[in-house]
């Protein structure tokens, strides 16, 4: 089964959560409109579906390998990559200066899940270049941009990102990677870096990685990183690749999923690298990049979803097994008339619609902070770094619950790789790790993003939520439940919050012993306000005589969602509040 993205949903939710008012008046997307978004995401859809997704089950198979210093891809993706590039999809969201179609990020985001839900693998490329345009657009020199920028925004040219080390993992006040400075002002980058997706490969004229590395006498820690650009290929005056850099690909990892994406270790051996802004500010400029990553990858999560949830969709309506609980059949029936599978595909449909809900409307407010007047920028950005984190650790973990529960609607045939569902498990699993665990993800949310401001902003987002509550209390039965849902779970962020604040002061251990907890009901609850956003969006389209199934079952899910998902946030406070001490205290 091919997966067609839902253009629908994601057009409705651009409309609708993305701040578009205010997005779309923005200098920058003067002359953008709707329709102009819809035509670009319907064209890139086909050519996903027609180019990217067939590649995904034998690019699973044979993966990427090396042979003799060299990445070798699966049939198909070399071509698949070159049509890639003719069509100019790479600079879908990027600047216009630069050779960019210049729509607003929100389109990118959306970009990012069609690609994504045709085949992660191939779109992890996509991802990590988008990474490096957004860095080098923020920190680069004038020079590095007229050198770089086109080249990356066209795809002729690929990026990378080279964080970890061997001995590092998370902890980038480890990295040893050195970088001496020579007479011409480059410098020679040495040292060896791990888990670099698409750190060599041949779909590409170069590959730009963007490397943190030590220079001598710098401070000790993270304080001490710089960050440079090392090209594969050293560009001659023209800007054509030229000679071959000292950096070379030592191995390729064999991974549990995404087995098409080369994930390589890198030898720098007096590498030529070019110093990106300042020495010593390497980690605050790479975190542009990050920043960039982990939202497309939490954008990943509502991509595997989506393909999970089609899947299990057309499977649950064709699988005929067992007569009807209620006996209104003597004849076996499709599983999808069974009340636990609707639960399960409900589930599935209500998890990937809120984490979608979630992530276009937080693009909307990363364009705000990017892009937005000096009076706007400020709060845009503070609620944008809020948000963030909440993409990246809840959308990837739900959409591992959602690959695992398609898997399990498919009964015995899922656990098969034949059927294909096993390989969106496998790929969903690696979401929740890179870019940052979970567990990073929630540490920051509650040190830097809650701590830092003693708890503005997230009580900022929580009179949002009262908001919506109270526009849903005034609306119909349905509404008004779906408001009750809404305020109990934003009265548990609350409490949550107070009690996370109150702890941090005394006991660092106890209150960080909750923050993945925080995280997901933060996600959970951020998910259901945006459901709760686009119920009253649906309601009044009906109230106009829209009478159309989408927006009934708009309404439907975010019914379901208040019902059945936001009542994990009283668990989830719970553990934050009452949790601690059982846990520091147990003997491991």
């Amino acid at each position: 089964m091919i997966c067609q993205a839902p253009i629908d949903d994601i057009m409705f939710n651009i409309l609708h959560l993305s701040q578009w008012p205010e997005v779309g008046a923005l200098p920058r997307y003067a002359g953008i409109d709707h329709g102009d978004i819809r035509a670009a995401l319907d064209a890139f859809d086909r050519f996903c579906t027609g180019v990217v997704a067939p590649l995904a089950q034998a690019g699973d198979v044979a993966g990427a390998r090396l042979s003799e210093g060299r990445v070798v891809m699966p049939d198909g993706y070399g071509a698949a990559y070159e049509r890639f590039v003719e069509t100019g999809w790479q600079s879908l969201s990027h600047p216009v200066e630069f050779g960019g179609m210049g729509l607003p990020r929100a389109a990118g985001a959306a970009a990012t899940e069609i690609v994504n839900a045709a085949d992660m693998s191939f779109g992890l490329c996509l991802l990590l270049t988008d990474g490096a345009i957004d860095a080098l657009s923020v920190n680069g020199s004038p020079e590095q941009q007229a050198l770089y920028l086109e080249k990356l925004i066209s795809g002729r040219w690929t990026g990378t990102m080279n964080l970890t080390e061997p001995q590092a993992g998370s902890d980038l006040a480890r990295i040893r990677t050195s970088a001496t400075r020579r007479e011409d002002g480059t410098y020679a980058v040495s040292g060896t870096k791990i888990f670099i997706t698409y750190g060599e490969h041949d779909l590409s004229e170069n590959i730009v990685h963007l490397v943190l590395a030590r220079t001598p006498g710098a401070p000790a820690g993270a304080r001490g990183l710089s960050l440079f650009v090392v090209p594969k290929f050293l560009p001659e005056p023209d800007g054509a690749p030229g000679e071959r850099n000292a950096v070379t690909c030592g191995s390729l990892e064999h991974k549990l999923g995404v087995r098409a994406s080369p994930t390589a270790v890198l030898n720098y051996e007096g590498a030529t690298g070019f110093l990106v802004g300042e020495e010593n500010r390497g980690l605050e400029y790479m975190f542009v990049m990050m920043t960039s990553a982990r939202f497309a990858v939490g954008v990943q999560g509502v991509a595997i979803a989506e393909r999970a949830t089609q899947h299990a969709f057309a499977y649950a309506r064709e699988r005929v097994q067992s007569r009807p609980v209620d006996g209104s059949s003597a004849d076996s029936v499709p599983i999808i008339q069974h009340p636990e599978t609707r639960r399960t595909l409900m589930r599935m449909r209500a998890t990937v619609e809120g984490c979608r809900a979630l992530a276009i409307a937080a693009a909307g407010w990363l364009d705000l902070a990017e892009n937005g007047d000096e009076a706007t920028r400020h709060d845009a950005t503070a609620m944008a770094e809020f948000l963030v984190p909440l993409v990246k650790g809840y959308c990837t973990e739900s959409a591992v619950e959602v690959a695992s529960l398609g898997l399990q609607v498919h009964g015995g045939m899922g656990f098969i790789e034949e059927t294909g569902v096993a390989r969106f498990y496998r790929d969903a699993r690696i979401l929740p790790i890179y870019e940052g665990t979970t567990a990073i993800q929630a540490n920051d949310l509650l040190g830097r993003k809650v701590q830092r401001d003693g708890g503005a902003t997230a009580r900022r987002f929580a009179g949002m939520v009262v908001e919506t509550v109270h526009a849903l209390a005034s609306g119909d039965a349905q509404a008004q439940s779906v408001a009750a849902r809404l305020d109990m779970a934003r009265a548990e962020f609350e409490a949550s919050l107070d009690h996370l604040l109150a702890t941090l002061g005394r006991d660092a251990n106890a209150a960080y012993a909750g923050s993945v907890p925080f995280l997901m009901l933060s996600g959970n609850l951020a998910a259901g306000w945006q459901l709760g956003r686009a119920m009253l969006a649906a309601k009044a389209a009906l109230a106009r005589d829209e009478t159309c199934e989408f927006m009934t079952r708009k309404c439907a899910t975010a019914s379901f969602y208040s019902h059945n998902i936001l009542v994990q946030c009283a668990a989830d406070r719970a553990r934050i509040t009452e949790g601690a001490a059982s846990l520091l205290d147990a003997a491991l």
